[in-house]
């Protein structure tokens, strides 16, 4: 479902709590683009979730492909440094 961002101005917040007591997001339209995603915080927290997960298993993969290397914190700060 997607609301404009007019008529979110106009209704409220409470037009964002009718919407997501029946639907899992609502789009917010700006000037006829689609801009922005209203979810509740359950839905926000899986998705962070799933996010993390992914993350996880790139990391893992690189792991085990020996994409890795062993440097002290020091060497880490100095190639951060470095590399702005």
């Amino acid at each position: 479902m997607v609301i404009t961002a007019n008529d979110l101005k106009v209704k409220g917040i409470s037009v964002l709590e009718t919407m997501l007591d029946k639907l899992d997001e609502v789009l917010i339209s700006v000037r006829g683009q689609n801009k922005y995603v209203i979810v509740d915080m359950d839905r926000y927290e899986y998705l962070r979730e799933c996010e993390l997960e992914h993350a996880y298993r790139q990391v893992q993969a690189d792991i085990e492909a020996g994409n890795t290397q062993t440097i002290t914190a020091k060497e880490h700060i100095e190639a951060i440094e470095n590399a702005l």
